[in-house]
């Protein structure tokens, strides 16, 4: 019997890692009901797993597309739902893949539901990183450290600088998904990363001007223009980046905070921000261990605070605002709701925000694990990212095609020339 089941992954078993397949198990019996699973392991050793119940058609054929999962990990119609719904084998703990190099297996399985649920066949999505011709140099020069991911052709290719979340080290899988979609993309690391020192207790902001001039020097970019990615405490930076810095046209803030957080910022030798800290105080446990930090994050607004407080109203250039309206790191919308109202009232208009309700913290590229809870850089325990998995996962669908779009939008040669014109 097993040897006449077959899986299928369409419209192939490689394919990057942002991009949806359709999962089809043919051979089964009229009816038949099977456990359909998904597993993979990360750069950390951490297993992740997920299982969903599924009925066969008349025609002993399951199609994830059409299908829905009568029980397990998720329920109803969810195409991608094995790879979303999977978890870790052990608590606080998101899916680590730190190089673009080592591309994401996910082992899928059909298994009789009945007794030791055998596998009746098995199929390995191999899922990259790096798009075929995408080049990736380790970038060692002057102050910075980081990878630059080059996209095949000749360009001229819209430059970004990634500036991920706060947990040191280097994180390219962002970096290079965007590189596998068009742009020039410059990751780097702040701290715990090469011979950088392992912990920081200050930031400067000449570090950053220093990547984006690195990044107008590269041949290959559309402009002098560039934009910025950020995630979570990166935020801020990217608004002082926005903020400070000449020729940053575009620039994406997922969940941050529209203060100078935990750190203070120094640019010329000078302290420009003094650091918005959180109250230990109002950091609630929860069951699992992990800590609920939402209202914990101290008023940017109020006075002994405004000197965290970044001055958007200077900057050139456009804005994406990406909001989570469950994030339990800290209150996400509140922020971009300041920060609308701000620039309104300056007259600005270069802004767009989207809001994602039923979403957590961590936005990342789509089809990765959801994350509910894992260690947080700043306050060295493990934090509540909040959100449901399934709205979070179709929030990280739209969100990716969204921040594409809007940096091709203002970064690209064609709209630069197009805007001249106009």
């Amino acid at each position: 019997m097993a040897s006449q089941v077959r899986l299928r992954l369409l419209p192939s078993a490689r394919c990057l890692f942002d991009e949806p397949i359709q999962v089809k198990v043919a051979g089964l019996r009229s009816r038949q009901v099977v456990s359909l699973r998904a597993s993979s392991t990360d750069d950390k050793g951490t297993v992740f797993s997920s299982a969903a119940t599924y009925r066969a058609d008349g025609n002993g054929e399951i199609d994830m597309k059409r299908d829905p999962s009568l029980s397990g990990s998720y329920v109803g119609v969810e195409p991608m739902g094995l790879l979303w719904s999977m978890t870790p084998n052990s608590l606080h703990k998101r899916l680590q893949k730190i190089n673009a190099l080592n591309p994401y297996m996910v082992k899928f399985s059909v298994h009789e539901e009945a007794g030791e649920g055998r596998i009746l066949a098995e199929v390995t999505n191999e899922r990259i990183l790096m798009g075929d011709g995408v080049i990736r140099v380790p970038v060692k020069e002057g102050n910075i450290r980081g990878v630059l991911f080059t996209p095949p052709g000749r360009g001229p290719f819209p430059a970004v600088l990634d500036l991920y979340t706060f947990g040191g080290g280097l994180s390219e899988k962002r970096a290079s998904l965007l590189a596998s979609r068009g742009f020039l993309v410059l990751t780097v690391a702040l701290y715990g990363h090469d011979d950088l020192p392992k912990n920081v207790k200050e930031i400067h902001l000449d570090y950053l001007e220093e990547a984006v001039e690195f990044l107008q020097k590269q041949t290959k970019g559309s402009s002098k223009k560039v934009g910025v990615i950020s995630l979570s405490k990166s935020g801020d930076l990217a608004l002082s980046v926005a903020s400070y810095l000449a020729d940053v046209e575009a620039t994406v803030w997922i969940n941050g905070c529209s203060a100078n957080v935990a750190l203070p910022l120094y640019y010329k030798k000078r302290r420009i921000h003094s650091a918005l800290m959180f109250d230990l105080k109002k950091v609630i446990p929860s069951e699992s261990g992990a800590f609920n930090t939402k209202y914990a994050l101290n008023n940017p607004l109020a006075e002994e605070n405004k000197g965290s407080l970044i001055p958007i109203e200077r900057a050139k250039g456009h804005f994406l605002f990406v909001a989570s309206e469950d994030d339990l790191n800290w209150d996400s919308k509140a922020y971009v709701d300041e920060m609308v109202e701000r620039l309104k009232r300056h007259g600005m208009e270069k802004f767009e925000s989207v809001l994602y309700p039923g979403a957590g913290h961590y936005l990342e590229p789509p089809y990765g694990p959801y994350c509910p809870s894992s260690f947080h850089g700043v306050l060295g325990k493990p934090v509540l990212w909040g959100g449901e998995p399934k709205s979070h996962a179709a929030a990280e669908v739209h969100m990716w095609k969204k921040i594409q779009d809007f940096l091709r939008n203002h970064l690209s040669s064609d709209a630069a020339q197009t805007r001249a014109k106009l």
